[in-house]
């Protein structure tokens, strides 16, 4: 593989040191910057695009969730570990949900860090089957709360209508808005569900009870 460009953001020097240390153990890993806060993180990935982003988690003024939701929406390139001195669980199922692809405590051993952004880097992510299943399981029940809160009560209308069986017309006309407009908001709610075509969104308003009963609508001439 080819050498490895990060950045190391922690607000304590040290810290920022001995991740800077650690990393100079392998030649696989080159260390192209080390900064001390979120903001300064944000804007040195825009000048130098690095490959990995090692985070601590608390941080003043913009943690490193925070920081890493901000970056991973300009930059979803990048891969990016927390990097902790807790082992809530907790805390690794939000920086999974903010986009990290890794959670690393600071005790653990060099040669266990090493080996685990290797295998991060080269997208083979070492989880223990427990811990897997405790993601999924996590994420099943997140998953299903974000995907109906990421819709605007419009575009739930919308969904509630489409699963009725009314056309784009109708829902227009139900709704007192143009057929455009009804057009445009499908394509968002379609993308936001990361869904293909009418019958998935009806199946899935089924399967989340967001499905409009006919009588929620005026009858049809």
């Amino acid at each position: 593989m080819n050498r490895c460009r990060v950045l190391v953001v922690d607000d304590h020097a040290h810290a920022r040191e001995a991740m800077c240390e650690i990393l100079a153990m392998d030649e696989r890993f080159e260390v192209i910057g080390a900064v001390g806060s979120g903001a300064e993180a944000i804007e040195r990935t825009g000048l130098w695009m690095p490959d990995l982003i090692l985070i601590d988690i608390q941080m003043p003024e913009m943690d490193g969730l925070e920081t890493t939701r901000r970056i991973k929406l300009e930059f979803p390139y990048v891969k990016i570990v927390i990097v902790t001195v807790s082992d809530e669980i907790s805390y690794l199922f939000e920086a999974l949900k903010q986009g990290a692809q890794g959670y690393l405590l600071k005790n653990l051993a060099p040669s266990t860090w090493i080996e685990y952004l290797l295998a991060i880097v080269s997208e083979e992510v070492p989880l223990s089957r427990e811990l897997a299943f405790q993601i999924l399981k996590e994420f099943a029940v997140a998953s299903v709360k974000e995907e109906r809160e990421a819709l605007t009560a419009r575009e739930k209308e919308i969904l509630g209508c489409v699963s009725s069986g009314s056309t784009n017309k109708e829902i227009a006309a139900t709704l007192g808005i143009s057929e455009h407009t009804v057009k445009n908001h499908l394509k968002n709610i379609l993308q936001k569900l990361q869904l293909q075509n009418r019958t998935q969104l009806t199946r899935y308003a089924m399967e989340q009870g967001l499905a409009s009963r006919e009588r929620d609508f005026p009858k049809k001439p």
